[in-house]
């Protein structure tokens, strides 16, 4: 089997997971969010934002395979790409997704054997999580604000709460729903993390909720840890870990 040679990335978490699957030259395309790694980011040709893609400049680079991503990109654009190119559209609004993922990525660049062995890792890890974490607490999760923002069901970030073994508070609405303050005040929540991205949350915001929810206790987290899907959910485990462990050592 011949396997691509001209490989170019829409989404920033999968370029990572490229990246760590041991492809290097064969990437020769990325967005201008695909910010790990580091090295690749300086180095590698971009190609325009993930819904800001330069069409004409990703036919001339002359890609043999293009890893999109069915939320991160648009429609429009995935169908451009097909129309000369052979496109991967990713799907994920779970972990399993996540998983699944990484292998058909394996398969597909020949990197099989690498792609299983992580996939499997990841999901021993976030079992392990689940038996740390045995008494869940209610958790909000902030993306947004003015108007503040929450993670809902049907996301991946709903999915690595569950699975790292903390209830969603926000699980009765869909997506990504509006909220107030006086909304996260009824529903509750023991914990309230506040995400660096999309809405970069910093420790004033921090100050000015915890004044109004003095009932719940608000952390800062690094939203790539929550809702990059890929190589980086190893990392996710062992960042979820400590906060959780940190959680278990003040009750």
């Amino acid at each position: 089997m011949k396997f691509p040679e001209r490989i170019i990335s829409l989404v920033p978490s999968q370029t990572e997971l490229l990246y760590d699957l041991g492809l290097d030259s064969e990437v020769v395309g990325i967005t201008k969010f695909c910010v790990h790694p580091a090295e690749w980011f300086r180095t590698k040709t971009r190609v325009g934002g993930t819904k800001t893609l330069h069409i004409d400049q990703i036919k001339a680079l002359h890609p043999d395979l293009i890893i999109a991503n069915k939320e991160e990109n648009t429609r429009e654009q995935i169908e451009a790409l097909q129309a000369f190119t052979e496109v991967y559209v990713s799907d994920i609004l779970h972990i399993p997704d996540a998983l699944q993922m990484i292998r058909t990525v394996g398969a597909l660049t020949g990197k099989m054997e690498t792609a299983v062995k992580m996939a499997e890792a990841i999901s021993i890890r976030f079992d392990e999580l689940k038996r740390i974490n045995s008494v869940p607490k209610q958790v909000a999760y902030l993306i947004w604000k003015d108007p503040f923002m929450a993670v809902g069901k049907d996301t991946f970030i709903h999915d690595m709460l569950e699975v790292s073994g903390w209830n969603n508070v926000f699980e009765d609405q869909s997506r990504y729903p509006e909220t107030t303050v006086e909304d996260i005040r009824r529903r509750n929540p023991e914990l309230v993390l506040l995400s660096s991205e999309p809405y970069p949350f910093g420790k004033k915001h921090l100050a000015e909720l915890q004044a109004v929810l003095p009932a719940s206790r608000l952390l800062l987290v690094d939203g790539e840890m929550f809702s990059w899907y890929g190589s980086r959910m190893l990392k996710a485990a062992d960042y979820i870990e400590k906060i959780i462990r940190s959680m278990n050592a003040e009750d």
